[in-house]
């Protein structure tokens, strides 16, 4: 959409002349700052919103109606993959390019999944991030070779969604008493998917389950 809508009405994409409208979600400020005063030097492109949360990911595309949205993968309140599956199916026509500082296998095939239209390391240079932006607005689908090549040898996620929301409740040490109370499960299927999500990984217990897990970004 160009600099003049007024909203996220999905109408056309950004035509020639016309101002790529860029939200740019990242929580070190030094780094959010410095990726839009790199990004502020290309003519086509502006940097209309910044968030430090993905939780604030939503309100501000739709306040800014935004063309794309960068989106850094750990980030509090949700993460950049959760944030790109909410903007996604609010905002169909906004493109999504995650970033990321780790070249851990499952989260390419997460944001993929959340539809993301890019999957890029956030120390690319510059002119790089500001061609795929370009890119993903002419329908193509960008993601950094190296990245790729990992997750192919990373395999499959094994985990299904349950066990990994399980393991995700268990990683700040919880029993499974108190699993159970916050997952609303009895106890003994809280048991039963820490047991399959230990013998799927092939680790001894759910500390290094919920370790594994998320060295190859699969939570």
């Amino acid at each position: 959409m160009s600099s003049g809508d007024s909203g996220n009405s999905g109408e056309g994409a950004v035509g020639a002349g016309d101002v790529i409208r860029i939200l740019l979600a990242e929580d070190q400020a030094m780094v959010r700052e410095a990726l839009a005063a790199l990004l502020g030097l290309e003519p086509d492109i502006e940097v209309v919103a910044q968030v430090s949360r993905g939780d604030e990911v939503l309100a501000a595309a739709r306040e800014h109606a935004v063309d794309v949205a960068l989106l850094d993968i750990e980030m509090p309140g949700m993460t950049g993959i959760e944030a790109a599956g909410q903007l996604h199916a609010a905002f169909p026509e906004v493109k999504l390019i995650v970033l990321t500082t780790f070249g851990r296998p499952g989260y390419l095939r997460s944001a993929m999944e959340a539809g993301a239209d890019a999957f890029l390391v956030k120390d690319a240079p510059a002119a790089q991030l500001a061609a795929a932006v370009r890119k993903v607005l002419a329908g193509e689908r960008v993601i950094d070779p190296t990245l790729a090549a990992a997750a192919l040898a990373g395999g499959a996620n094994p985990l299904t969604e349950r066990e990994r929301e399980v393991l995700r409740a268990a990683a700040d040490g919880a029993t499974n008493a108190e699993l159970a109370t916050l997952l609303h499960l009895s106890r003994g299927t809280v048991r039963n998917y820490l047991s399959t999500a230990i013998q799927k990984l092939a680790v001894r217990n759910r500390a290094e389950a919920v370790r594994t897990a998320r060295d190859k970004g699969w939570l």
